[in-house]
């Protein structure tokens, strides 16, 4: 019996990956790095946030000041809800401008926030 021999590809298919390599890789590369800055920088923003937080709380505690927090949630849901949209509008934006780089920065972007 002969041995098997792997199925013909077209000619033209290598060629296309090649020419979609150098946007993935920068993409990749970027999303990398996007993603592991947003981390880092959100690490940083939880903690400031929640140090205020205790602050506020102990302040309140001891009476040297009085926290309204529903007048507090109303006044940041709107900021919250726009900037939710205008996030979601822009990833779109990135994903539809050009593919191979949108997928390649969207895939690393995610690695980059997974990554310690």
């Amino acid at each position: 019996m002969p041995p098997s021999t792997p199925p013909p590809t077209p000619q033209g298919l290598p060629d296309l990956f090649l020419s979609y390599l150098p946007g993935l890789s920068v993409g990749a590369i970027l999303g990398f790095c996007a993603g592991y800055a947003i981390k880092k920088i959100g690490r940083m923003t939880a903690l400031i946030v929640g140090l205020l937080f205790l602050a506020l709380q102990i302040m309140a505690w001891q009476g040297l000041l009085t926290v309204h927090w529903p007048r507090i949630q109303a006044l940041a849901e709107p900021w919250l809800h726009q900037g939710g949209e205008q996030l979601s509008s822009w990833g779109l934006r990135i994903l539809q401008t050009n593919l191979p780089f949108g997928g390649g920065f969207v895939a690393a972007l995610l690695v980059g926030l997974r990554a310690r």
